[in-house]
């Protein structure tokens, strides 16, 4: 008598056979809004080290605005100046800084203790590679002794940059080292989910050939550690209302729940943020340019991550802001990923809202 399969064996799939002689898979030239991000995602630009990643930005913008300027924050500003006879001042941010590391304490072996810059996770530092302004590289280690397997301990972390010890000194920052990279439809690389805000709001000045407003593009400093370059920004313009390009954390994995934000479905206009809520005449401006382009959308009431919102909306007698975001998995890593088709749809809104009356 054939004997039974048992439960494990029911529920095993066959392991797939692999060919001997499979081609490797044909790379495709990237676009120039894909080169665009190339560029800004691999610049070196941890909060408050972002010199480097907004000349990228300024190189960009200079032929695409009536006025080009860095503030005394160091924010990176760009106007342009509307056609209509009532026009108003609308402000679009993008943040420039990334995640990072700052050296605390080294050692003459070449061993470095350090704090972190922004969302940094414990999770994904063992073994990540980081690199210096000055092109130095260095691996994240973990202490051995007295450390339990599965621990990840901040404290028990270090930098082993004994290639080049006598080049790191204590306050010099870091960003991590990764390339970007295409893998169809899906864009991954370090910084995105600032880096792809930026590229999305470029590309917007490139495609807007004019509006009846007085459109400020700024490029903000130091939104990890606090969300700090955006307020002063926009105590300065004043603008009339104001709209935060940012990442928006995508949930279309195992485990996480069906309703949440997915890659390939749009840009999220976002209810919250953490500390704001988003102003609903501006979010109705949102809505009503991804109805009029006919690009599809989605709703994120997630109020976990903090972005340029509030310092915005909370600059002088206030701001009306809402916010625009690029949904991202594996946000605040290393490899962080974003969909080709959610960063088109963005731009495509984000020019018909500045093309429309207030």
């Amino acid at each position: 008598m054939a004997r039974k399969n048992s439960n494990r064996e029911k529920n095993t799939a066959p392991f797939p056979a692999f060919e001997n002689q499979a081609r490797a898979p044909t790379t495709q030239p990237l676009t120039p809004f894909k080169r665009l991000l190339k560029r800004l995602s691999e610049a070196y630009g941890p909060s408050g080290s972002e010199e480097g990643v907004r000349e990228l930005v300024r190189d960009e913008i200079k032929q695409l605005a009536d006025q080009v300027r860095v503030d005394a924050f160091g924010n990176l500003i760009a106007q342009r100046r509307g056609s209509g006879s009532r026009r108003k001042k609308i402000m679009l941010s993008a943040h420039l800084d990334e995640i990072g590391v700052m050296v605390s304490f080294i050692d003459t072996r070449g061993y470095a203790r350090f704090g972190t810059l922004g969302a940094v996770k414990p999770l994904t530092l063992l073994g990540a590679r980081v690199q210096f302004e000055n092109g130095a590289v260095g691996i994240i280690g973990r202490q051995a002794q007295g450390a339990a397997r599965t621990e990840i301990d901040m404290e028990a972390l270090f930098i082993d940059v004994s290639g080049a010890p006598t080049a790191i000194q204590v306050g010099d920052s870091a960003c991590f080292a990764r390339e970007f990279l295409e893998a169809g439809d899906f864009l991954i690389g370090k910084a995105l989910g600032a880096r792809a805000g930026c590229a999305i709001l470029i590309e917007t000045m490139r495609r807007l050939k004019k509006s009846p407003h007085d459109i400020f593009c700024v490029f903000t400093v130091q939104q990890q550690v606090g969300a700090r370059g955006a307020g002063a920004a926009a105590f300065a313009i004043q603008p009339d209302v104001a709209f935060v390009l940012d990442a928006a954390s995508a949930s279309d994995m195992p485990g996480a729940p069906a309703q949440g934000i997915a890659l390939g479905k749009g840009p999220a206009i976002k209810f919250q943020d953490e500390g704001a809520l988003t102003s609903a005449r501006a979010r109705e401006m949102l809505l009503e340019a991804a109805r009029q382009t006919r690009v599809p959308y989605q709703l994120d009431v997630t109020p976990r991550a903090m972005g340029d919102t509030l310092p915005i909306q909370a600059a002088r007698e206030g701001v009306p802001t809402a916010a625009l975001a690029l949904p991202m998995r594996y946000l605040n890593t290393a490899s962080e990923m974003a969909h080709s088709r959610d960063a088109q749809d963005a731009i495509e809104l984000c020019v018909m809202l500045l093309q429309r009356p207030v």
